[in-house]
């Protein structure tokens, strides 16, 4: 169980234990580095707990582990233990009523984010010097973005998923958490495949679409200022494109209009295109988990969180929904937003809607802000794409990011294009915020 932050490890571990790599040479490329695991991966002749106590109950050891802890292992860094996660992965908030809720390092008041909470903490916290998660609907995005750190989504499929509690195999991705980008890549070059063609393109064009920031991020923060500024000025001014990303999904994936109505009635702020992206991922996401854990859930009758509990039980006995025209515009997106980013190209979002929420916030109050974080999560999440969290600094006692996006398998590129991009976002960050107008 979770010591807490009198325990000195923030509440962010499970269980500690140390795995070794089975060599320890200095020119192995993760030699001298320490690491955590989300207890969703198997580690053989250990239970995976999955993040609740019944589930651990009633599941034997683990026979294999999983291929990434292995490679992670075998490139020479050292597992310090298993972190807390959100119980089943379905949540994105990070509080866990079984083991407690880590403390963010960042913001101690506010939740740390899910489901790979224990490990965003972990590295936050200066604990370990990576951590690996998993991010489904945001899982490693969320938690990296409102713990101040960098958090890796990598293109679907690209990472193994072998040995890894199944939350939704059509979304399922594993991803990694660091306090830097040097750190970040040498895990990345481990775990990453290298391409076929290794050579790393230049970026010729950058989507910042004014209205994820206007309407689905925060204008307090300054995010879209500092990214158009940073990108003319390390790239140059004819590399920005602000066009309306939901314009561009309306006009380029016909099956929205099938469900649009539905959304375009909101009173909340939306970009309706994107609701109807985030509701027809979320229906395929509900619809997996019920195949893989129905019968689990249904025979067991595990004890589950608040908030959790309900989401359980809605997909369980939600009704076998027609998928056919969810898949078609699934298949739509993809291509519509590979046309968009094509294989040089990066969309710049906000990663959340604004400050992580406040810990016990009341479940209508976070409505609101969990349906405008799902209109920006499952862009990546329903393309396949791959996304990068990063981290611009604190401000009002509360961490701030942005996030990149690259086209399906262009993880390499992702990586170098933040690299290239990083210190000029800094720079301009410090400019935005230390300006006469930046607390309006």
């Amino acid at each position: 169980m979770a010591m807490g932050l009198e325990g000195g490890d923030y509440g962010a571990f499970m269980e500690k234990f140390e795995l070794l790599p089975s060599q320890s040479q200095q020119q192995l490329p993760l030699h001298g580095l320490t690491f955590a695991i989300k207890d969703i991966f198997d580690i053989s002749g250990r239970v995976t707990g999955f993040g609740n106590p019944d589930w651990a109950r009633t599941h034997a050891p683990a026979g294999a582990t999983s291929p990434v802890v292995l490679a992670t292992l075998a490139a020479g860094a050292i597992s310090i233990g298993k972190t807390v996660m959100d119980e089943m992965a379905y949540s994105i908030n990070g509080e866990n009523a079984h083991y407690g809720t880590p403390t963010n390092p960042c913001a101690p008041d506010r939740v740390p984010g899910g489901s790979s909470s224990g490990s965003a903490v972990a590295v936050g916290a200066k604990l370990v010097d990576f951590a690996l998660g998993t991010d489904t609907g945001g899982s490693v995005r969320v938690p990296a973005a409102y713990c101040g750190i960098f958090g890796l989504r990598t293109s679907h499929g690209l990472v193994s998923t072998e040995n890894v509690i199944p939350m939704s195999q059509m979304f399922d991705t594993v991803g990694w958490f660091a306090r830097d980008l040097s750190t970040l890549s040498r895990v990345s070059n481990v775990l990453l495949p290298i391409p076929a063609d290794n050579t790393i393109k230049r970026p010729t064009h950058f989507t910042i679409p004014k209205d994820c920031f206007e309407i689905l991020g925060s204008l307090n923060d300054h995010t879209y200022q500092i990214l158009n500024a940073s990108v003319a000025k390390r790239f140059g001014n004819d590399a920005v494109d602000n066009r309306n990303l939901g314009e561009f999904v309306s006009s380029n994936v016909p099956t929205v209009e099938k469900f649009i109505s539905d959304f375009s009635r909101s009173k909340a702020p939306s970009v309706p295109a994107l609701s109807v992206i985030s509701y027809v991922m979320r229906c395929l996401q509900r619809s997996e988990f019920k195949a893989n854990h129905a019968e689990w859930v249904n025979t067991v009758k595990p004890n589950l969180g608040p908030g959790i509990r309900e989401r359980v039980y809605e997909a369980i006995a939600s009704e076998d929904e027609p998928m056919e025209d969810f898949h078609v515009l699934k298949t739509e997106f993809k291509l519509a937003l590979s046309a968009l980013v094509k294989d040089d190209g990066i969309l710049a979002i906000p990663t959340v809607p604004g400050s992580p929420p406040k810990l016990r916030m009341e479940a209508v109050a976070l409505e609101n802000f969990r349906a405008r974080a799902f209109s920006l999560l499952s862009i990546a999440g329903l393309s396949g794409f791959c996304q990068l969290s990063i981290p611009l600094g604190v401000r009002h006692g509360v961490p701030v990011s942005v996030s990149l996006v690259a086209c399906h398998g262009a993880d390499h590129f992702l990586l170098s294009v933040a690299q290239e991009l990083y210190e000029t976002l800094k720079e301009e960050t410090k400019k935005a915020w230390s300006s006469p107008d930046s607390s309006l």
